[in-house]
């Protein structure tokens, strides 16, 4: 259900100046986060997309993987947003080795107890066991097969969606907890204020737009930024 309500002039202020970002997941847990330094936002924006905008394509499938894991749909459409600009950034592999949709570095969507896991969590995983499910169970991954084909795969659109809101919600997002599970997802403030402040865009009013269609819009390129 398309809703075309206007957002206030405070949230819309404060979405200006944090819509320049995009980020670099480092989703790991407390313990395996102590004493990283914070992920620093990058300017690039090949698409517009006004802050309160949620593509149409993805809306009923937001919900739907929000649903499994009893947390607010709006948070998973703002981590979407924030991460990879609802996946239109390419490739879908950030400069320090987080992967697919959501951005999730190898050791965290595998687990953290494989034997090649250490430091920001790239690791030397096999691609056969980084998709296995039942060796993300043994390793404790948080990689989701939601597409039930037997993998569970970060380059998955549903698989990294079930994935980031299962992350969300083991770390606090399904008690109401959105700043701490935000931070769990990637420990820096700007990026929690980023998430939360489209998390809150969308909640006073979302307005939704075709993806597809804007990105051919830009397809020559264009110099807007949102």
């Amino acid at each position: 259900m398309k809703q075309m309500i206007k957002t206030s002039a405070a949230v819309a202020f404060s979405l200006s100046a944090a819509a320049i970002f995009f980020v670099l997941l480092f989703a790991v847990s407390l313990d395996e986060r102590n004493g990283e330094e914070e992920a620093e936002p990058e300017e690039q924006r090949t698409i517009y997309i006004a802050a309160e905008e949620v593509p149409e394509e993805y809306l009923e499938a937001y919900q739907e993987a929000a649903d499994a894991y009893s947390i607010p749909w709006e948070l998973l459409a703002a981590i979407h947003r924030v991460e990879t600009i609802f996946s239109t950034m390419d490739p879908l592999v950030s400069p320090v080795g987080a992967e697919g949709h959501f951005q999730f570095m190898p050791c965290t969507w595998t687990g953290w107890g494989h034997p090649s896991c250490e430091g920001l969590g790239e690791g030397d995983i096999p691609e056969e066991e980084k998709t296995d499910p039942e060796v993300i169970e043994a390793y404790g991954g948080y990689g989701q097969d939601a597409a039930g084909n037997g993998e569970a795969d970060p380059f998955d659109l549903h698989d990294a969606m079930h994935s980031a809101a299962y992350y969300l919600a083991r770390n606090g997002a399904d008690e109401g907890n959105y700043e701490q599970a935000v931070y769990q997802y990637n420990r820096a403030e700007w990026y929690v204020d980023d998430v939360l402040s489209y998390k809150e865009a969308y909640e006073q009013g979302y307005r939704l737009f075709n993806l597809e269609d804007r990105e051919a819009e830009y397809a020559g390129g264009s110099d807007r930024v949102s």
